[in-house]
């Protein structure tokens, strides 16, 4: 067997469809039933077959163990990282705190609670998929925490006070707007000091560093930004058109018990494919085009002999 390149996703990444799989095995939720021995197994095969060894394993079973690797390791530390702050979490708790946003928006305690609960998970998400070389500080993380947590219930709670003589419809959509508007906040202020004080690494087609620049990183923030909020609509808008055409119809009347558990599971249907998917949207080895860099930048990289017209950075999740 042919030695396989590890290190990189398995699937071709310069196309939708690759990212997508990619994305579908990084965020597939069954890995959490991963028990320890099975990660120190998976830890194992990816140490030995980094380092040149052979191993008595056929390529599908080393993909196997580097997908388990990666649902439980820090990539660049190669810490075992907390479950519900893995990308593999992702889907079964935000099914669970968005369908409880979706069900409790109409009253304040309600919406304070459910509101501090999503920003709380988002910020344990943060710190533990925080990189290695740059970590986020305590403080930068605080600050983005209660930042993103202000805004979320500034828009939740202001909202609500403005649709209450709106159709019930509008009401319920109140929760997508506190989301998109806390990550708005959220993922800049996270990575305040790319696209502030160091920018990102730019690279070159062949992988060699070509420079720094902060005009990537607002581009790298954006992109995640916009593919964050995109990724909240189905979650968020799906199950409160189901559940008003339900209330219409006095099923809500007659069973009010199943709102909470059909918008959780709604929101599990939705987040399963929307994650991925938008994930997937945007390369995570993104391009920009050399005249869009800072002048100075550019002059760094007009120095090189082959000077590319093209640089590429990691745009981040």
């Amino acid at each position: 067997m042919n030695r396989i390149n590890i290190d990189e996703p398995r699937w071709d990444q310069s196309t939708y469809e690759g990212r997508v799989k990619h994305f579908f095995t990084v965020t597939n939720p069954l890995n959490l039933l991963r028990t320890p021995a099975q990660l120190e197994r998976a830890r194992d095969i990816v140490t030995i077959y980094r380092r040149g060894d052979e191993l008595n394993l056929t390529e599908s079973e080393i993909w196997e163990a580097k997908n388990v690797y990666d649902s439980a390791f820090h990539p660049e530390t190669g810490e075992k990282m907390m479950l519900i702050g893995r990308m593999s979490a992702q889907v079964p708790m935000n099914m669970t705190i968005t369908g409880c946003m979706l069900t409790f928006y109409r009253t304040t305690p309600a919406v304070v609670f459910w509101q501090w609960i999503n920003q709380s998970f988002n910020a344990v998400v943060n710190y533990t998929n925080r990189s290695g070389d740059s970590p986020v500080s305590v403080k930068q993380l605080g600050t983005s925490y209660i930042l993103a947590t202000s805004g979320a219930l500034v828009t939740a709670l202001g909202l609500n006070s403005l649709v209450k003589s709106m159709p019930p419809l509008i009401g319920r959509l109140v929760p997508f707007t506190a989301v998109a508007a806390a990550n708005c906040v959220n993922i800049p202020m996270m990575r305040m000091k790319e696209w502030h004080e160091m920018g990102v690494v730019l690279l070159d087609k062949n992988n060699n560093v070509v420079g720094k620049s902060k005009k990537a990183a607002q581009q790298g923030v954006a992109l995640v930004t916009f593919s964050r909020i995109l990724m909240a609509i189905p979650s968020c808008v799906l199950p409160p058109i189901v559940m008003n055409i339900l209330e219409k119809r006095g099923t809500l009347r007659r069973m009010p018990w199943i709102a909470a558990p059909l918008q959780v599971a709604l929101c599990g249907v939705c987040l399963t494919f929307a994650t991925p998917a938008c994930c997937a949207l945007f390369p995570q080895k993104s391009s920009i085009a050399v005249s869009s860099l800072e002048p100075e930048v550019q002059d760094k990289i007009h120095q090189n002999p082959s000077m590319p017209k093209t640089v590429y950075y990691n745009k981040g999740l």
